[in-house]
């Protein structure tokens, strides 16, 4: 239970469940993270099983500890992946590739539970243990990313998915890519938006910290999200250096988040001497309250499913520019509560600008997003229809 946007709606959907009608047993590989204990109480987290958490920890760590099955399994998918990765010339490795084959060998290592349940959700993927270690009457699977953009080996993907009853996508758009890629599954899938809990993200942005950077005479942008690629962070510091060699020196771009690609992405600002303006905030429990603080809050995302911390800037009033990723009109109306600019560091530079130098239109997009209603608990009726 890291921090990160799927961890986030996961809890908000647990937030929101009706307890009274339904019992919820959840089933965490490993249990670590800051998210952890935003669990609600009537949560029944059940015990760590300790070989589902061999899959996250360090594999010279499992061998230490005694574990060879699962670590060799490990090593031998990222063997195999990289194998792939170079062969297919994919743009971001052979990450999720290595993934999916650790589930795909590491599986039947692993001890079933005993209760059968109504209804079994694999809410992150890869998907493999709700299919082959959970037994229940019904099971479902999240799509939360945008299946046009994902690097992996679509026939094993194929091949576990097509397994679940139903699945469920978390925009329109996200579904719509998710079938160009399996159009076979039309029939299982589904449109369940992520829960949002407006009241709780309202109360987070409220909470006074000392920690945040932001000064009055900077004009401030923010980014929340994983250290990665796909997120288009290295786009970003591109833009900002553009746009301090128009003059713009006075903004300041900080980014809230963690991740493999934060190397890289020191070496990208350190080459455009941005030390100063690209500010890399690292991992924070509570983003909301950097959020409240911004001028501006910007997604430079190659791809997304339906970026969480768009729809949470928004619910704490701040306008919003996000790149033309293929989900983004699934996020805002483009020019009414939020602006859409191109997928390119030129895009980024004329759309931060645009809302830098006019006022007024940064007035009309806080005011249209402070008149909308973020609430949306009634997408798990969907669920429940599921159930029954």
């Amino acid at each position: 239970m890291e921090i990160g946007g799927i961890e986030r709606s996961l809890i908000n959907m647990l937030d929101n469940i009706d307890y009274e009608q339904y019992n919820v047993d959840l089933l965490i590989y490993q249990h670590t993270g800051e998210m952890m204990d935003l669990i609600p109480d009537k949560v029944n987290v059940l015990p760590e099983i300790h070989k589902y958490s061999l899959f996250r920890k360090p594999v010279a760590q499992c061998i230490k500890e005694g574990n060879l099955m699962i670590p060799s399994m490990r090593i031998l998918s990222k063997i195999i992946a990289e194998l792939k990765a170079r062969r297919w010339r994919l743009q971001e490795g052979s990450g999720y590739i290595q993934m999916q084959l650790s589930m795909k060998y590491s599986t039947f290592l692993l001890p079933e539970l005993s209760k059968v349940y109504d209804l079994a959700i694999s809410y992150a993927w890869p998907h493999d243990i709700i299919i082959k270690k959970v037994k229940a009457h019904k099971k479902i699977a999240w799509v939360h990313t945008d299946y046009s953009k994902l690097e992996i080996d679509h026939q094993q993907d194929l091949s576990v998915w097509k397994k679940f009853d139903c699945i469920a996508a978390v925009s329109e758009e996200c579904l719509n890519s998710f079938l160009k890629q399996y159009p076979s599954l039309k029939e299982k899938a589904m449109v369940i938006e992520n829960v949002t809990s407006p009241l709780f993200i309202t109360k987070m942005a409220k909470e006074i910290s000392d920690e945040i950077p932001f000064l009055s005479h900077h004009f401030n942008l923010l980014s929340v999200g994983r250290l990665s690629y796909v997120k288009g962070f290295d786009l970003a510091v591109n833009a900002l250096k553009q746009l301090h060699e128009k003059g713009l020196t006075n903004i300041k771009w900080y980014v809230v988040g963690y991740g493999g690609y934060e190397q890289e992405l020191r070496e990208i600002i350190g080459k455009n001497e941005l030390q100063d303006s690209f500010i890399l905030l690292g991992k924070k429990t509570n983003p909301y309250q950097y959020m409240k603080a911004c001028d501006l809050y910007v997604q430079p995302s190659r791809y997304e499913g339906k970026a969480v911390t768009v729809t949470e800037a928004m619910i704490v009033g701040k306008p919003v520019l996000i790149t033309d990723y293929p989900t983004a009109k699934s996020q805002v109306t483009d020019g009414y509560d939020g602006y859409i600019c191109e997928l390119n560091v030129n895009g980024l530079v004329d759309g931060i600008e645009n809302l830098y130098n006019d006022v007024q239109f940064r007035s009309d997009l806080i005011k249209n997003v402070q008149g909308k209603d973020y609430y949306n608990g009634h997408e798990l009726e969907k669920l429940y229809q599921i159930i029954s």
